[in-house]
């Protein structure tokens, strides 16, 4: 379930371009091919407007728009629908474009009434073009995401949680075999327990950018089921306020993606993840369940990493039993046994030979689909495992690296692609192929080839 879009979707990296993840349109990215929502609480922390912007607003934001207008200002993708002019010819066709949807509502059997009582009085949001399309200069590492979300207020906030609702926890366990501590991390990482959701209407956040800029299709999805949900009477309008993209609730939850996995736990007659707790747990183990989480399954162990290892190893596609990876000199980094050495997994060396390892299991991809980033993930298994009783993560991170700046991180791709070794178009921004872009060169140079992209690798890059 690719869902989540506030938070935003490509820090899928070696040294986590998470700034930049969260920055576009995170879990609606990741929602193209089947998503939830990215959180408000990390577009708010890591995203950032548009720097070097003056001048008095070229377009005024809706009502629950925020309180920044629009840049005015060509969207950074380049995409032609992002263009200052396009941005304007389509906010002021937007009644229009609202008014044009109607024959798609009436499939759905939302009723003209219910349509145009929602749809009454809506005006485009255009501030939310400048956070589809913001690249962030400065990034942060992993160890700093983890800092920030894995903390002692956090897992206090968590604990509490838990011991509250623990008879939803109980038998939202029973039904569908996910793990408590997962679902209780998901609500404490998506929105700091329900404190931090985000304040914009997710009717006039989908409405906008189903008739403005580069992601008009999937947004017109979002937009005609967050109808649908307000017609059936499972949510109020003021209950679906979120993030930019369209994410709500506690754990953030896209319309589609509500509409997929939301239960009536309590069988009150209505489906409501915002406001009460049991049909909240309760949809988002159904979530879990249905992308699937294995019961009684964990996400995955740390791991020490012997010296000369070969990362070309830690790849997704790379697949070994926990036997198999031990031959080849993995640990728990606890020093005990793995309980179950038959499981398959893959290596994770987020910050490269520097840095502790991971074996990641099944769960381990299915939080991924929750939201498709690796430090996401991470920081999910890792809180769950704190909020059960475990400890810290064992070896250090190597916290004397800095983050890349935007314009090293593009002319480290570029200095690959001279050399042969990266066939994509420069960005910017990390992925898998430019991770092993950067193995290849390491390897040329008889340098561990972890993928890492370190300060270390670029003067190596712009002196060969």
């Amino acid at each position: 379930m690719t869902q989540r879009t506030g938070l935003l979707a490509q820090l899928r990296t070696g040294a986590i371009v998470i700034a930049a993840a969260l920055s576009v349109c995170g879990r609606a990215d990741a929602q193209s091919s089947d998503g939830n929502g990215v959180s408000n609480f990390f577009s708010n922390m890591f995203s950032g407007s548009k720097s070097g912007t003056s001048g008095p607003p070229a377009a005024a934001t809706g009502t629950g728009g925020g309180p920044q207008p629009w840049s005015g200002e060509d969207g950074a993708s380049g995409h032609p629908l992002m263009t200052a002019s396009a941005i304007r010819e389509a906010a002021a066709n937007f009644s229009n474009c609202v008014a044009g949807m109607w024959p798609d509502a009436a499939r759905r059997n939302i009723s003209q009434e219910s349509f145009q009582r929602f749809t009454a009085g809506l005006s485009p949001d255009l501030r939310l073009m400048d956070l589809m399309d913001s690249q962030p200069e400065f990034t942060k590492s992993v160890w700093d995401y983890l800092d920030i979300l894995v903390n002692d207020n956090r897992l206090a906030k968590g604990r509490d949680t838990l011991a509250k609702y623990k008879a939803q926890f109980d038998a939202t366990e029973k039904a569908y075999g996910v793990d408590r501590y997962v679902i209780a991390a998901i609500w404490g990482i998506e929105s700091n327990y329900s404190t931090q959701m985000g304040d914009r209407s997710v009717l006039q956040s989908t409405a906008t950018l189903a008739c403005v800029g580069r992601r008009q299709a999937y947004f017109k999805d979002e937009f005609l089921t967050a109808l649908e949900i307000l017609h059936h009477g499972d949510l109020r309008p003021e209950q679906m306020r979120g993030s930019w993209a369209g994410a709500f609730g506690p754990t953030q939850f896209m319309p589609t993606a509500f509409k997929r996995y939301a239960v009536d736990a309590d069988g009150d007659g209505r489906r409501d993840v915002v406001d009460d707790p049991a049909d909240l747990i309760a949809s988002t183990a159904n979530n879990l369940k249905k992308d699937g989480w294995q019961a009684g399954q964990t996400w995955g162990y740390e791991v020490v990493v012997p010296a000369g290892f070969n990362y070309m190893l830690a790849d997704r596609a790379k697949l070994m039993t926990l036997d198999q990876w031990e031959h080849l000199g993995l640990k728990h980094a606890d020093g005990k046994p793995f309980p179950h050495p038959a499981d398959k997994a893959y290596l994770l060396a987020p910050a490269g030979a520097e840095g502790p390892g991971f074996l990641m299991l099944q769960n381990f991809r299915v939080i991924m689909k929750y939201n498709p980033a690796e430090a996401y993930a991470l920081a999910i298994g890792h809180f769950a495992d704190r909020l059960r009783g475990g400890a810290p993560f064992v070896q250090p991170w190597p916290r004397q690296e800095r983050e890349l700046s935007r314009a090293e991180r593009l002319e480290l791709q570029q200095l690959l692609v001279q050399r042969g070794f990266y066939r994509g178009t420069p960005d910017g921004q990390f992925g898998g192929d430019t991770r092993n872009a950067l193995r290849g060169f390491q390897a040329s140079i008889g340098a561990p080839a972890d993928g890492f992209a370190s300060s270390d690798v670029l003067e190596k890059l712009r002196g060969h």
